[in-house]
């Protein structure tokens, strides 16, 4: 096979953000994968992305210099705000000069931006929905707009089967439009000895202390403040486990959370550490690891903390339910619930073996249905049926 496949990846990132990993590792994997073999098309990838700071000379753009790093090639557009409509003629340029064989949208914005420049009726458009924030009225209006824009893609990618009938509710689109996928994880080598005994000491943890590890943006659908709320119950129907609540990660809700954390009879025993680069360490330290949020797709720390053998709790929200079996790979709770979710980690600090358990299953899942050639297999596949679908048209 091995015949090239012309792919352009519009993507709104100024950081390594979840979508910015998975659009960069589909890119090293495709490569890798039509080095070994010929069965898969060779993948021409390039981005392009939006910049309020000097565009191409913008040190601060971490998604920039990564996506060169990667070897990727990479056109940033100028835009004064979040919608600049006068950014549209540069999107029509860039992707005409590209001439690609299928054009992909990241975002909302994204979506949006390639509607409005009617590129959609010359290139196959196949639009990822990785999920809303919607931490504000503002970005409440802005998703939707994807009620305008994915009508006209050809192909709607959603990360889980919770999120493909959310959109299809809001759209009107039919199921056959379409196509779930679940993210991937490429596994990471355990950190060495020294750096998890480094980490334990920079937070001042006890060795004979239990971790209760959460990691993710601290915003409102994260829910970190149901977690805090159930540490706080854990701390007092279980007086004999010693524990410590770690929270890893930034956002808008740290202020509050931290008020909260202070307010609680147990706050010294919480620790916020702030954005973290390298996670792995924690991981290991963690004797559980809980994810309380109230809306998920396909969450790339759940991944994470199952390919790291750290006992799971979730709660049982958007595409979780598709990725663990409660009791099997992890403990599932109702959303919005504390009491619940204290009840659930108070099991697995209990029960080495159900702990045990629940991680050998969990890893196993991880390799069976979350490797990146799987990923980029499925997607190759699904940009090929798309592809073909409009010549025939």
């Amino acid at each position: 096979m091995n015949q090239n496949v012309r792919i352009v990846s519009v993507v709104e990132a100024t950081t390594i953000n979840a979508v910015a990993k998975v659009v960069l590792d589909f890119y090293r994997t495709a490569r890798e994968v039509a080095r070994e073999t010929d069965d898969l098309p060779t993948v021409e990838g390039s981005v392009i992305t939006f910049d309020r700071g000097a565009g191409d000379a913008d040190p601060g753009n971490e998604f920039v210099r990564a996506t060169r790093e990667a070897g990727i090639e990479i056109d940033v557009i100028s835009e004064r705000r979040r919608f600049d409509l006068s950014v549209v003629p540069a999107l029509k340029r860039i992707v005409e000069e590209r001439q690609p064989d299928i054009v992909i949208t990241n975002s909302v914005k994204s979506h949006f931006l390639l509607w409005r420049s009617r590129l959609w009726q010359k290139y196959p458009w196949v639009a990822f929905h990785h999920g809303y924030t919607a931490t504000d009225r503002k970005m409440r209006v802005y998703n939707r707009l994807d009620r305008w824009s994915l009508p006209k893609a050809d192909r709607v990618i959603t990360v889980c089967q919770a999120f493909a009938r959310e959109l299809a509710s809001s759209t009107g689109l039919p199921p056959e439009r379409f196509f779930v996928q679940h993210n991937a994880i490429r596994l990471q080598p355990e950190p060495v000895a020294t750096d998890v005994r480094s980490l334990r000491e920079r937070l001042h943890l006890d060795e004979k202390e239990r971790i209760i590890l959460s990691i993710g943006r601290l915003s409102k659908e994260k829910a970190q403040a149901d977690l805090i709320s159930s540490f706080n119950l854990l701390c007092e129907s279980n007086p004999e486990i010693k524990a410590r609540l770690v929270i890893v990660g930034d956002g808008p809700e740290l202020e509050r959370l931290r008020s909260a954390a202070q307010a609680s009879k147990h706050g010294e025993r919480i620790i916020f550490t702030g954005q973290v680069s390298d996670v792995q360490p924690f991981y290991s330290i963690a004797d559980v690891f809980v994810l309380p949020s109230h809306s998920e797709g396909s969450p790339n720390v759940l991944l994470e903390a199952m390919a790291a053998n750290a006992p799971v709790v979730a709660t049982a929200v958007g595409g979780v339910p598709e990725i663990v079996q409660n009791n099997e790979s992890a403990l599932l709770v109702p959303a919005s619930d504390p009491a619940a979710l204290a009840a659930a980690i108070t099991r697995v600090l209990s029960d080495d073996d159900l702990a045990r358990r629940l991680t050998i299953r969990a890893a196993e899942l991880v390799v069976k249905n979350h490797s990146p050639e799987q990923y980029a297999r499925s997607l190759l596949r699904c940009y090929a049926n798309t592809i073909a679908a409009r010549k025939s048209e």
